[in-house]
């Protein structure tokens, strides 16, 4: 088979690199794309298998929401102090039947439910390396993302992480922030991370709407998602109020009880605020973060970097809108030495916002 073939040449490619790794020029592999490094052409037809097979064609749809969410939750699951899991090493896909039972984990049963058989198909890959490499893809295929980086050479991972790692939505902002210093990160680091909330949806907050969006333009990777949960609420989405979720102000939005305190706290207010209409601040922080949090773990010095096989992402049309209705004078501030940016208001009645294609 195709990647028993790509398989056998992955082995020799990873020896010959790890020997002779200073001196590696540009290469052009068989499939004609040209990489840094010749270990990384056993990848370009694992990119082409996730695109059709996984993201319907190249989609910014939940399965790319889906791919980055389960990036998190995988790696979150480490400390720098030890005693939990090995970050970044694809624990919450090889030893599913145990984490998928944690809270946290709700609706990731669906992810790993999609990904498992494209991963067992393409045979060669540690679960690390796939889930992180789908992570990446995935969110190279919404406008406006950055391309993430993506380093090559996990090993497999040895046991499923623990419990009570991955912070929740119904959490307190010391709790979230408490649990990413464990892990490494910086309070600003934890904002930029959230920048995914752009693309993502709900599914478990309230069942009775699964993926639900957390703002209006959820096809997009833009800063819209910290604009809006800054505004006045209003409403719940679903069912009533549920635990986790607090008033949102669109009709089929949701926000996090997480984000909204986040937004609020003055740890973390300001971090949230800057974000709003800064699309190049955003940017450059999530990819940051991203790279930090998807080597968790890990030892950076016996992995590849990959990274130009992730595609390059459509740029960011923008700029970004208050919706219909809505004006600074709906805005919940808690940074005001931060001046706030001019944003211009969508003519018409303040919009219904639609599922995220594919929940």
């Amino acid at each position: 088979m195709a990647f028993a073939r790509l398989s056998a040449l992955l082995v020799l490619a990873l020896g010959a690199v790890q020997i002779n790794a200073a001196i590696t020029k540009r290469v052009t592999c068989a499939s004609g794309h040209v990489t840094a490094n010749a270990a990384c052409c056993a990848l370009f037809p694992v990119v082409d298998k996730l695109q059709s097979d996984l993201f319907d064609g190249a989609e910014c749809g939940e399965e790319a929401h889906s791919a980055l969410r389960i990036s998190f939750h995988d790696a979150i699951g480490f400390s720098i102090h030890g005693g939990k899991g090995g970050g970044a090493d694809g624990s919450i896909l090889a030893f599913n039947s145990t984490e998928l039972q944690f809270h946290a984990n709700g609706g990731i049963d669906d992810i790993v439910a999609g990904q498992f058989p494209v991963f067992k198909e393409i045979g060669f890959l540690t679960a690390g390396d796939f889930l992180h490499l789908a992570a990446a893809v995935g969110t190279a295929n919404c406008p406006g993302a950055p391309r993430l980086e993506f380093k090559f050479g996990r090993p497999p991972p040895k046991a499923a992480a623990p419990d009570l790692t991955v912070p929740e939505p119904t959490d307190t902002v010391t709790a979230i922030l408490e649990r990413f210093a464990d892990a490494g990160f910086a309070p600003e680091e934890a904002i930029a991370l959230l920048s995914s909330h752009t693309i993502a949806a709900a599914d478990v907050v309230d069942v009775t709407i699964p993926g639900t969006p957390f703002d209006s333009t959820a096809g997009t990777f833009d800063t819209q998602v910290f604009l809006e949960v800054l505004l006045k609420g209003t409403a719940f989405p679903g069912n009533g109020s549920q635990a986790g979720e607090v008033l949102s102000p669109l009709a089929g939005e949701m926000r996090l009880q997480s984000d909204f305190r986040l937004s609020q706290d003055p740890r973390t207010a300001c971090f949230w605020q800057a974000m709003v209409n800064d699309q190049e601040r955003m940017m450059s922080q999530f990819k940051a973060a991203m790279a930090k949090l998807q080597v968790l773990g890990q030892d950076t010095r016996k992995l590849i970097d990959c990274s130009d096989v992730v595609p390059v992402p459509a740029p960011f049309a923008g700029p970004i809108k208050f919706p219909a209705s809505f004006s600074n004078a709906d805005l919940q501030l808690a940074c005001p030495q931060l001046r706030f940016p001019n944003i211009a208001t969508v003519a018409g009645p303040a919009p219904t916002v639609a599922p995220v294609p594919g929940s």
